[in-house]
């Protein structure tokens, strides 16, 4: 039996760079599929250090942004996200307010794969819009909220979501991180800011997430009555994808975290402090070991650079006492693969 049935991680998640240009309905390619979930931010250069984050889906629509480290409602921009395309993304006008295609800007674009349909959800007390893959474990969906305490609506994943995010789009509003690993119930994190754990706001109605639906509580965070929302569901999918926890150690030779693969990419957040941001490492703005660059989705800064990770054939180690993913505190973390251990093919992973 094969360790995993995704042979090929890069079919479901993929990273994209890229070197603004300023030209108007760019077209991006070498994505290898029609990505569902678009997420760019500048590295460098001069739409890098002070723009946002710009998050992207195709069950919302082409052109309409939130940003991960702001609370703003959605906005709507062609001039930043033109269309999702077979192998990628096209990027809009050319101009002052094309910051995801500036020029002397390097950039980066996180990508997934949904369904690249929606279909109506009614498992829940609200009906939803979404888009699902199964097979990865990753599913968009959107809701109006009802301010009932208790209402559910259907995520689509046939199976329990280790994560979910949820973002109001029609009215500024935090981000809120549900992660199994923060002890279930209303625990949560603000994707937006350094903030730690946060717990008994009612934002899920004390309820953990099912097979087929997310719980959720009366706030304006996750639901308000007539606002709506967005939420980006991830199911575990061995070989694939890894959503967890450790306890950093504080040394440069620092806490293995294993997966079960070679990530491509590695997302963290120190649990117990207020003052340490979320990171974010991946394999094609670092090549080999050991990683030298981090984004921050809670800043609008460029990419960071240090001595911070190896991304090993079966996990990733920290090579730094940084409290941003090494210090003696609980970390959680959601991280998704380059290569699983061992496929169907029988071909094994190394370290790069």
């Amino acid at each position: 039996m094969a360790y995993t049935t995704i042979n090929k991680p890069s079919d479901y998640f993929n990273t994209l760079l890229y070197s603004g240009n300023d030209t108007a309905q760019r077209q991006l390619t070498g994505v290898g599929f029609q990505p569902d979930l678009v997420w760019i931010k500048g590295r460098s250069g001069t739409y890098a250090n002070g723009y946002a984050h710009f998050v992207f889906d195709g069950v919302r629509g082409v052109g309409k942004q939130i940003h991960t480290n702001l609370t703003n409602a959605e906005s709507t921009n062609l001039n930043n996200l033109y269309s999702f395309d077979n192998d990628g993304f096209s990027l809009g006008q050319s101009g002052v307010d094309a910051v995801t295609n500036g020029p002397s800007t390097e950039y980066v674009a996180w990508n997934w794969l949904a369904s690249n349909t929606t279909a109506s959800n009614t498992d829940g007390t609200i009906t939803s819009t979404v888009s699902a893959n199964t097979t990865a474990g990753f599913s968009i969906a959107t809701y109006t909220g009802n301010q009932s305490s208790g209402a559910t609506f259907g995520h689509g994943l046939g199976t329990t979501p280790s994560c979910f995010i949820i973002k109001c789009t029609s009215t500024a509003d935090i981000w809120v991180v549900y992660h199994k690993s923060l002890g279930g119930g209303d625990n949560y994190l603000r994707l937006n800011t350094t903030g730690a754990t946060s717990t008994g706001d009612n934002v899920f109605a004390s309820t953990a997430p099912s097979s087929s639906l997310i719980t959720l509580g009366d706030v304006t965070s996750t639901n308000y009555s007539g606002r709506t929302y967005v939420c980006y569901s991830f199911a575990e999918k061995k070989g694939f994808s890894k959503f967890g926890s450790y306890v950093g150690n504080g040394s440069t030779d620092g806490t293995f975290v294993y997966t079960g693969f070679k990530p491509a990419f590695v997302l963290v957040k120190n649990t117990q402090t207020t003052v340490n941001s979320w990171e974010i490492h991946d394999n094609k703005r670092d090549t080999f070991n050991v990683g030298t660059k981090r984004l921050y989705p809670n800043a609008d800064a460029s990419e960071g650079s240090g001595t911070y990770i190896d991304m090993l054939s079966n996990g990733f180690k920290w090579r730094s006492t940084d409290g941003g993913h090494n210090s003696a505190n609980t970390f959680i973390y959601m991280a998704f693969a380059e290569n699983p251990i061992v496929t169907s093919t029988k071909l094994p992973a190394t370290a790069r």
